[in-house]
This record gives C-alpha cells, structure tokens and sequence, in this order.
C-alpha cells in the first residue's frame, strides 16, 4: 500500500500524474487530510466513487494507532503512545499554553545514543520513523484535541539529525500551506551535537529554532553523561554552535539538565558561563526529571544560583518548569515501553 503521508504536496501531484489521476485531485485528498483530519479514503465524497475505490485498493493515510493516552492532572498536558504498522511503539506529547498549543514528536523507536539520564535511550534502537510516521502523530493528536497544532518541537524519542532526510520532508511538509501550515519560526529540532546534522539544518532550515543538549561544562562532565561526545568533542561543539552563528544570524537555545552533584556546582556555573560568553545563544535550565534513582535534583535556591551566575556574565538564562512528570511525559522521560 502506498501512503499518502509519505508525499509532498508536488510529489502526490506528480505521482498521481503519472498514475492517470488527474493531479488537482492531490489537492482535494490533501485538503481533507491536513484540514479536514479525515483518514479513510470512503468519506472523500467530492472524489469519484471509482476513484475513491481505486484509492483505498492501493493507498493508504497511515496515521499512527492510539494505544493509550494520558492527561497530566498537574497542567492537563496530553501523553500518547502510538502503535506503528509493525507493532513498534512511539510516545508524543501534546502541551498546552495559554497562546498556545504545542506538539513534542519523535524521530525514532528508541534512541542510538543512551544518554544517562534518559529513559529513550534505555530500551534500545530499533529504527528511523518514516515522513508519515512522523508528521502522522501530528495529525492524530490534531483529530483527536479537535484543534490545529501552531507549534512543532522534535524533542521527543531519538535524535533527529541521526534521520535528517526523513526530518528535513517531514518539517518541509509541517511547513507547507496546503497541509500543516506551521511557521518555521514556531518549528524547534533538539540534538545531542550531531555537528554534521547542524550544518546541515543551518543550509537547509535557518529559520528553524536549533537546540543543542549540552548539559556539561567540559568533556569529562560531558562524556559521563552523554556518549555521543566522545566522537564529537566538546570545543567541537562549540565551534559549530560559533559558525551556526554566523552562518544564520540565529541563537542556539542551550539545554542543560541539572543533575544534583554532578554538573551543578558553582564551579560548573563559572566554567559554562567562560564557554557561552562570546556564543550566540541562551540557556535551558531543566532540573533533571525522575528516570533514574541515583540521579536527583538539585534544590530551588541552588538552581536559582546557578542561572544566576550565567547571567552575571551575560547569557540570557530560564529556568524550565517541566511539564506532565507526573505521567512521565517530561524531558527525558519518553519511552517505548509496550506494558
């Protein structure tokens, strides 16, 4: 079966074209899709009946399967776990602001990179999602909310930049007018430093927000939590931070997860703050949120004092309010797990 999703608007055009569909019925199928969430080719009712049984012969609208959801009783932040074609599993998260609705979507089933105190990478890897895999939990979380998503953060499980062609259609398409119609400037992609997948947005998608996974001072803080940096080094990474800079005329948003004696001490303060001065950026503070019992967080005042010391030097500092870490929804939490 041949899935809607995976198509750019030109791309079904061409497609169907090719296939002896007239091409401007792309664009009712389209509209019905991203505007009207409907997924099953039987209630197109402005499509020809023979059309419309040709369609659900050879195509799908492979929309991800809701397994369970759950609503925070804290903020009313939505979690969902999804279950993909082949039983694989994915969890999104849908948050709500008071000018705003935000979707939190994932890249992969699992994560490569086994960050310390993330719960992704604990299960494993078992692969890339698909342009329709991804974009399609935006879409099932717009049906089911009844409401149009404004903003877009890849933040959820897996590390983008270790999909970029799938990410680099999948924003494409969230960008498009004829389909999710969301600003660049309202789209935000998170990597652990994948130094090739920065430059490459940095071509590709100025526009779009990039947020880097710090979380360390230095190497050796840096290498206890996170492996990934042991192939790309930390002055590495703030070198492509530098020419990203440069090369868009954008901030990196910096996100730094406070892990009690570990990376927030005074001294950890002073040394990230010698490393940001002269950066383009601002800073995520994110008291670690529950994965692992031998990590805790650190106090309120100690956490206050540390973004405090960043910006005596400068660095524009916020202190992230986590939400739904009471369904285990928050950052660093999501997982594949199928109980």
């Amino acid at each position: 079966m041949i899935d809607i999703l995976e198509f750019s608007s030109d791309e079904l055009k061409k497609h169907f074209a090719g296939n002896d569909i007239k091409a401007f019925r792309a664009s009712q199928i389209i509209d019905w899709v991203y505007k009207k969430h409907v997924f099953e080719f039987k209630q197109m009712l402005n499509l020809p009946k023979q059309l419309r049984t040709l369609l659900i012969q050879k195509y799908k609208i492979g929309v991800p399967t809701l397994n369970t959801m759950q609503v925070s009783d804290m903020d009313g932040t939505k979690k969902y776990l999804w279950e993909l074609h082949d039983g694989e599993r994915i969890e999104s998260v849908l948050l709500t602001y008071p000018k705003r609705i935000s979707a939190c979507i994932s890249t992969q089933v699992g994560c490569k990179l086994n960050c310390s105190f993330c719960a992704t990478g604990k299960g494993g890897f078992k692969r890339n999602l698909k342009v329709s895999e991804i974009t399609g939990q935006i879409l099932a979380m717009e049906k089911e909310n009844a409401q149009r998503i404004g903003n877009v953060v890849f933040m959820g499980m897996g590390e983008p930049m270790l999909n970029y062609e799938n990410l680099k259609k999948s924003i494409g398409n969230i960008n498009a007018r004829d389909m999710f119609d969301v600003s660049k400037r309202r789209i935000a992609v998170s990597t652990a430093g994948i130094i090739p997948g920065m430059m490459m947005m940095a071509n590709d998608f100025p526009e779009v927000v990039l947020s880097v996974s710090l979380h360390a001072p230095n190497d050796e803080i840096r290498n206890q939590l996170m492996p990934i940096s042991r192939k790309y080094p930390y002055e590495a990474l703030l070198n492509t931070i530098k020419e990203y800079n440069e090369k868009t005329g954008k901030r990196v948003t910096i996100e730094y997860v406070l892990i009690k004696g570990i990376n927030d001490s005074h001294e950890s303060a002073l040394l990230l703050a010698g490393k940001l001065k002269d950066l383009k950026i601002n800073v995520n503070l994110i008291p670690v949120n529950p994965v692992e019992e031998k990590y805790e967080r650190p106090g309120e005042k100690h956490v206050a004092d540390f973004k405090n010391t960043l910006e005596k030097y400068g660095i524009e500092t916020v202190i992230r309010h986590e939400k739904s870490t009471d369904i285990d929804g928050a950052c660093g939490q999501l997982k594949t797990n199928k109980s």
